[in-house]
């Protein structure tokens, strides 16, 4: 059980930072708050952008590192909210405001991990901890850009609203801007070539599940088409030229050129992948950490949305307090205990493994 001290400053923490605005590349103030929390512990503070990195008291350059780390921009305020997004509002066991459960509550737990630890001599791991930015956008300004100045780092746990379930593996992102080529003419006398019948006939193939390897954790590879357009602006003109995008969540058994391949294949259209960076990743059931869970009796799933945890070039579990189910939605909330269950989880989830006997 956490001492009471750490879950008053996380909450204030977290009270804090949602009443503070921290849209994607919009977080510096978020950044102050997080970096003079950390100070107020005495702690030393590292900052790269809007990015936080701190390392704990008694860091060894000769022993490996565990990052634990988590995010601090937010979406957009959905238009749907009933209440205020930055009022922090604490009402039947709940705390509202914008980033309090994507991913604020993660977050607050990892840096009382983190202090749990910090004054402990002769730890087998370093601690690093990062609040990053841009998670949100994925953006190369955030945990990306900051990997290559943190050293050796053995693994990592990604504070994510997962009900404190451990997800093992999550699908790769792959999102395609889509053009079809048609001929224009007029509507009337059936001229020209349709480029929105070029484009549904790719779509429907898209859709008839062509991707047929079918992952145990993370199941079959999803494609949803989700905005289409054209520059017509009459109704007596055939386009010759149809937009769309296509949003891929791609299991581990396939890497993203395959699924280009296959599609230019099939499809008349062009598509032009945004990045390869968001790709399927997993750490071994067998990993160290992960059996540390199950021995706490914690479960484990593949995890059908994409995080931070993509970008990292070493084992990282994503895990923590909150739900997946609440992130970007109207009066997002957390309940102030799971902030408790979630600091308390991820300290015992690394006990064995930092603690000398």
């Amino acid at each position: 059980m956490p001492n009471i001290q750490l879950i008053q400053d996380s909450i204030f923490l977290l009270q804090r930072l949602i009443q503070t605005p921290s849209l994607s590349k919009e977080e510096d103030k978020t950044a102050e708050i997080i970096a003079a929390f950390f100070e107020s512990k005495n702690c030393k503070v590292e900052r790269i952008g809007n990015n936080i990195i701190v390392r704990n008291k008694f860091f060894d350059p000769t022993k490996k590192s565990i990052l634990l780390n988590s995010h601090h921009d937010t979406v957009k305020p959905s238009a749907s909210y009933t209440l205020d997004p930055y009022e922090a509002i604490t009402k039947d066991g709940k705390l509202f405001g914008l980033g309090s459960n994507d991913a604020g509550g993660a977050l607050v737990s990892l840096i009382a991990c983190f202090l749990h630890y910090n004054e402990i001599q002769d730890l087998k791991f370093n601690l690093i901890l990062v609040a990053s930015a841009e998670e949100e956008i994925s953006g190369k300004g955030g945990i990306e850009g900051v990997i290559p100045s943190l050293g050796q780092v053995d693994f990592a746990i990604v504070g994510e609203p997962t009900l404190c379930k451990m997800a093992i593996a999550e699908k790769g992102l792959l999102v395609l801007d889509a053009v079809s080529k048609g001929k224009t003419g007029h509507a009337a006398r059936n001229e020209g070539v349709n480029a929105i019948e070029i484009a549904m006939k790719d779509i429907a193939w898209l859709y008839s599940k062509p991707f047929t390897k079918v992952s145990d954790l993370l199941g079959p590879v999803h494609v949803n088409v989700t905005v289409i357009e054209t520059e017509n602006k009459a109704h007596n003109v055939i386009p010759d030229q149809c937009k769309f995008i296509v949003d891929i969540r791609v299991n581990e058994l396939y890497n993203f050129d395959e699924i280009l391949v296959q599609i230019s294949e099939h499809c008349q259209s062009t598509f032009t992948p945004r990045s390869k960076r968001m790709r399927s990743s997993i750490i071994p059931l067998t990993h160290e950490l992960v059996q540390n869970g199950i021995s706490m009796g914690l479960e484990y799933y593949g995890s059908p949305t994409t995080s931070d945890k993509a970008l990292m070039p070493f084992p990282a579990l994503k895990l923590g307090p909150g739900d997946s189910a609440r992130s970007h939605t109207a009066d997002e909330f957390i309940y102030l205990n799971e902030i408790e269950q979630g600091i308390d989880c991820y300290i015992q989830i690394i006990e064995k493994l930092i603690l000398s006997k």
